[in-house]
């Protein structure tokens, strides 16, 4: 892979014309290069959704897995390969509703990746259904008298969980969303970025006008480093903040803590191997 860019156009984008996902690929490719990543040590990491389609639409290594299975190859590429960037991706229903559970452990576990989610609160590839962060009353094709259930509050959740690194873009502005997923990309630990994303075609309601008139960014008054300041923000309802609502000091990550690096820094790959030492153990294993 001698191409530095990680902008790729050999294949048709296949999201719908005026779709939230062009802003963030935008902004994904841009922050990248602005962050001087090697295409070649780059891996992104995806389930199945119309998110989960964006690792085929950048110049870089891919890994495209089951629905809601994108956090466990995430965590175990970098364990076996700690030199690589690895960037998970999906949408709300692939990472909220079926991966929930892997997002909880990932969180504390703690493995050096980070976490785009496209959140357009809703099931864009099967076509409407309400998803863990649709609203309470929205009507869809399956929940035709109204969502009963409360939203999910990935941010209240990460922070209460103490997940190192949270923060909330929106594709209405590129700018800032690249920003946030540079300072991600650096952030040395597990760093969730939700980002609005509106679906032009399944969600009527929150739309690109609909998410600029009901957020509004951190101001320079707010403290990352303040995880109840942080949480108290993540709660708040009537204008939805945007920016990088934690960020704590160093912990130990996952990788780092692995037997396996404690005497050898070495990727795994790296390593000699034997395999008569590899079938000595198998024969004691299953003797």
């Amino acid at each position: 892979m001698e191409n530095r860019s990680f902008q790729y156009d050999k294949c048709e984008i296949a999201w719908c014309p005026g779709c939230g996902n062009f802003s963030i690929r935008k902004a994904l490719i841009a922050a990248l290069e602005e962050s001087a990543l090697d295409p070649a040590k780059t891996v992104l990491v995806s389930g199945i959704g119309q998110a989960a389609k964006m690792p085929h639409y950048v110049n870089a290594h891919v890994y495209n897995g089951l629905h809601g299975r994108a956090l466990p190859p995430a965590t175990a590429i970098k364990a076996c390969n700690p030199e690589l960037t690895v960037i998970a991706v999906g949408g709300d229903g692939d990472m909220y509703g079926e991966g929930g559970n892997h997002l909880l452990h990932a969180i504390r576990r703690n493995p050096d990746i980070t976490l785009l989610v496209h959140d357009n609160m809703i099931y864009g590839l099967t076509k409407g259904q309400a998803s863990p962060t649709t609203m309470t009353g929205m009507e869809t094709p399956v929940q035709v008298f109204g969502v009963f259930a409360e939203p999910l509050n990935p941010l209240a959740l990460a922070i209460a969980m103490g997940a190192p690194f949270v923060a909330r873009a929106s594709a209405v502005d590129v700018e800032q969303t690249k920003e946030i997923i540079k300072q991600a990309i650096a952030f040395n630990g597990f760093a969730l970025v939700d980002i609005f994303q509106p679906c032009v075609s399944f969600n009527k309601l929150n739309t690109f006008q609909w998410f600029k008139e009901h957020t509004v960014y951190l101001d320079a008054a707010h403290d990352p480093a303040d995880r109840v300041g942080a949480f108290a923000r993540a709660i708040e309802a009537e204008k939805l903040p945007l920016g990088v609502f934690y960020r704590s000091p160093a912990r130990v990550t996952f990788e780092s803590s692995l037997a396996v690096y404690k005497q050898n820094k070495d990727p795994l790959f790296k390593r000699s191997r034997s395999m008569e030492s590899i079938r000595d153990f198998m024969k004691k294993k299953y003797a």
